[in-house]
């Protein structure tokens, strides 16, 4: 009875492990395509998912290095967490990427835990990125070469399985020849000597 509790726990706390891992910190991509929407990344997950939060989400833009950050709010969609007070996923959406959207943005996440009633810790993060916008997407070179590595491997497979059946084809006609080489020299035996034979073993 005590192994099936133990088992019990242990699945209980794989959930929980699960659970507690499902938020991951990705960072966002830093190419937009000009005319196409774009998906400003911002994910900043919780250190206790037990302790109820509460939590806000700033974007801020710079255009020129070394001047000072903006709030901006046009041609935005939200893309974060949904139906949710702690907002883990701050994303947003830029709809009609231009040219001059290029640039540095910021993202901060204010979060308010509560640990009780009357206690609550403040904590705060903030990503920054810099983004920018080409006319026609490119291709990174790992991608590349993961392709290039793939066509090459299908290539060498195939050379393979080429081998493979040359080998398989040369080893069925060898026993083939040697078949029809043994067919051949017992019909090459004539029935008198078949009947020779048989008359020395009966005597």
């Amino acid at each position: 009875m005590w192994v099936l509790g133990l088992l019990l726990a242990v699945l209980l706390l794989m959930k929980g492990q699960e659970s507690w891992g499902a938020c991951v910190e990705v960072d966002s991509d830093t190419e937009a395509v000009a005319t196409e929407n774009f998906k400003l990344g911002c994910i900043c997950c919780k250190r206790r998912a037990e302790v109820p939060a509460t939590a806000s989400v700033d974007w801020y833009y710079m255009k020129v290095p070394n001047t000072s950050f903006v709030q901006f709010h046009k041609r935005l969609t939200w893309k974060g967490s949904e139906n949710s007070t702690d907002l883990q996923d701050g994303s947003i959406l830029l709809h009609n990427v231009t040219t001059n959207d290029t640039g540095l943005y910021r993202c901060e996440i204010t979060r308010n835990l509560t640990i009780d009633k009357f206690s609550r810790i403040p904590t705060y993060s903030q990503k920054n990125f810099t983004l920018t916008v080409v006319e026609k997407p490119t291709r990174p070179d790992a991608s590349i070469i993961s392709e290039v590595m793939m066509y090459v491997s299908i290539i060498g497979l195939q050379l393979w399985l080429l081998v493979e059946m040359i080998y398989c084809y040369g080893k069925i006609s060898a026993a083939g020849v040697a078949q029809r080489e043994s067919m051949a020299e017992y019909i090459a035996t004539s029935p008198t000597e078949k009947n020779s034979e048989d008359l020395l073993v009966d005597e």
